[in-house]
């Protein structure tokens, strides 16, 4: 029998074929100091891109879902047949360039209050700045918060590790036992906000969410949506009011609701209609009409 790896390496292919074969052989290219296996979860891509993963690959594990299930439902997928002590949730636009993979392992299992963490997250492109070393708290009304370090060189600023309110879905770590206890990542979401959602979900559980700066992954970001895509801001726009409706309540929920229907989702569509963007108005109309229809659906 096979031993148990240390670590799981879940990441999503949705019509990103290059994507996917740069990230596997980046982590070819650096042998890491723990066990892992890697498992791809094809999200109902145009073509089979899972059997062409696997004939080029064959040492990873791939996965064909003849449907796209959303980032959630996909990286649920891959941990269901994952067999390591924890899980690696990796974006497929995402690059690894040394060994530290051990580090974000390493502080993981390093007590048993942790359970889940995620690594300093650099732009992949010059000048390669920091896009992630930690997350502030979101404010309590209306749900904004700020990625710490976001596009500063990396002066080494930001290499002590800490506490972070919420981890970073392009790349983070979580242990078994975490997923055992509070369950797969919330699927209502599809895309954005549902790590948020669990985050929140481990911290109600009593598990400390770390920032490890040790390791260092590099993201190109944005590769399957588009950069401010209508698509994207759709799903913000219902995202965040589905994580309100879902972790906010009396007086705090009705007026965080309020101000994000009336004031900043209205302004949005405001300003973008004036500045002829008509297809980003239509996004921001449409995910506010979606979330009263799914704010009652049950997962």
């Amino acid at each position: 029998m096979k031993q148990q790896p240390d670590i799981s390496i879940v990441t999503i292919n949705y019509n990103g074929l290059q994507e996917t074969e740069q990230l596997i052989e980046s982590l070819q290219q650096n042998p890491q100091k723990c066990s892992y296996e890697v498992i791809v979860v094809d999200n109902g891509s145009v073509q089979n891109e899972a059997k062409i993963l696997q004939a080029k690959y064959p040492y990873i594990q791939s996965i064909r879902s003849e449907r796209n299930l959303g980032f959630s439902g996909g990286n649920n997928l891959g941990i269901c047949v994952a067999k390591g002590k924890c899980i690696f949730l990796l974006n497929n636009d995402t690059l690894v360039s040394d060994d530290s993979l051990v580090y974000l392992y390493e502080t993981l299992m390093s007590s048993s209050d942790i359970g889940a963490v995620s690594p300093k997250i650099k732009f992949a492109f010059p000048p390669r700045n920091i896009q992630f070393a930690g997350f502030t708290p979101l404010s309590k009304y209306t749900l904004r918060n700020r990625a710490i370090g976001y596009n500063e060189p990396d002066k080494g600023q930001f290499d002590v590790p800490k506490a972070t309110h919420f981890l970073h879905g392009a790349a983070m770590i979580v242990k078994r036992e975490v997923i055992e206890n509070i369950g797969l990542m919330p699927e209502i979401y599809f895309l954005y906000y549902e790590e948020m959602d669990w985050c929140t979900r481990m911290r109600n559980h009593g598990y400390q969410l770390r920032y490890e700066p040790r390791c260092t992954i590099y993201h190109k970001e944005s590769c399957s949506t588009g950069k401010d895509s209508p698509l994207k801001t759709y799903y913000l726009t219902r995202n965040r009011l589905l994580y309100t409706w879902r972790n906010r309540h009396g007086r705090t929920l009705f007026i965080s609701l309020i101000y994000q229907l009336l004031i900043a989702d209205f302004k949005n569509i405001v300003v973008n209609l004036l500045h002829a963007k008509s297809a980003q108005a239509r996004a921001i109309f449409e995910g506010c009409v979606d979330f009263f229809r799914l704010k009652h659906k049950r997962e």
